[in-house]
């Protein structure tokens, strides 16, 4: 069945001619006359059966219509020629892996570990996006994800790669080092920082410990582990954070445990793919490098 695409000629005459909002600067660009972009959107308009532009005495501009598509076309124009410049830049050798992570996971576990992955596949190149929540692959171009939650997504393969651990820590300003909070009445003295994702997590931990704590939902509340950190760093009260996020925090004695007490979450990290993915040879390398990575981490918690 024949699919139902326009040109590229004329998407790319659009695309420039929406950016700029002049069939002009559009034709200047693309090295063409101003007739032959008129001529090319003419065309487009009349293939979708909407109107794109309006035509006035002082110039064009976009329909809400024209608006809308100019995002898509643009963005979908651009993954068509970076896929094209590493594809290029490659002799197609190797392969691209686009894939989805949560932020501070990626900054502060994967990526110092990525040189490694570089070293052992020069030819493979990893773009990192940022994906909170779950998703459609088929909605994305996305080749896999990595994920902390607690369910598996339907039509998806996995990877397991730890378990989540949660850490109460706070500046060595605010908690002297080796000072253990033991009791309710400790914990009370001092604020406590929230995740806005995770409202109920304090009231996990301290249940895990049998302690019950007034006002463990009060506090200044961040949507990202990263941000709790510094929060932590800057004397703001104590956070409650995955330990593989603040190891060079603890390394550096910016940030102190203030009690022994190790939480594992109902939460664990996975490596998240379409099934079937056995021909993706960029994945196939990472998912193996990933695990090793992750399995050799597990250990030295141990």
């Amino acid at each position: 069945m024949r699919r139902k695409i326009p040109s590229t000629l004329a998407l790319s005459a659009f695309e420039a001619a929406a950016r700029h909002q002049s069939f002009t600067k559009a034709a200047d660009e693309l090295a063409v006359t101003q007739s032959a972009i008129c001529r090319q959107i003419g065309a487009l308009e009349d293939f979708l059966g909407v109107k794109l532009f309006q035509r006035g005495r002082r110039g064009v501009i976009l329909t809400p219509a024209g608006i809308v598509y100019s995002r898509k076309v643009a963005a979908r124009l651009n993954d068509v020629e970076r896929d094209t410049l590493d594809l290029m830049a490659k002799g197609g050798e190797g392969g691209t892996l686009e894939l989805g992570v949560v932020p501070t996971f990626a900054t502060k576990w994967l990526l110092p570990r990525m040189q490694q992955f570089n070293q052992k596949y020069p030819d493979i190149t990893v773009n990192l996006s940022v994906r909170t929540r779950p998703f459609l692959f088929d909605e994305t171009p996305l080749d896999a994800a990595i994920h902390a939650g607690q369910s598996i997504w339907p039509g998806t393969e996995v990877t397991f790669l730890m378990h989540e651990h949660l850490v109460a820590v706070a500046s060595p300003k605010l908690i002297a080092p080796h000072t253990q909070l033991e009791t309710a009445e400790n914990w009370q003295r001092y604020t406590l920082i929230q995740m806005s994702t995770r409202p109920y997590t304090w009231r996990d931990w301290f249940q895990s410990r049998g302690l019950k704590v007034e006002g463990n939902l009060a506090g200044p509340r961040f949507e990202l582990f990263s941000m709790a950190a510094e929060a932590a760093v800057h004397e703001m009260g104590i956070a409650l954070i995955p330990r593989l996020m603040i190891e060079d925090e603890l390394q550096r004695e910016v940030l102190v445990p203030v009690t022994r007490h190790v939480y594992s979450s109902d939460r664990s990290y996975y490596l998240i793919y379409p099934e079937p993915s056995s021909s993706n040879t960029a994945l196939i390398a990472f998912r193996e490098w990933i695990d090793a990575e992750a399995t050799a981490y597990c250990k030295t918690l141990n």
